[in-house]
């Protein structure tokens, strides 16, 4: 996998104030707080990449 494919990202819902934290193993979470759902990204289990 390459480094451009371990991305998070964060999308926002239009019309919400809801975010959608996406990590690059696939695993989503939703929250209207945007310090709590980077909090989530970047806590999130280290996963077993390729090197």
């Amino acid at each position: 996998m390459s480094a451009s494919g371990r991305r998070l990202r964060v999308e926002w819902t239009p019309g919400t104030d809801l975010l959608t934290g996406i990590c690059f193993c696939g695993a989503q979470r939703r929250s209207d707080d945007p310090v709590e759902l980077w909090r989530w990204l970047l806590a999130h289990p280290d996963h077993d990449l390729p090197s």
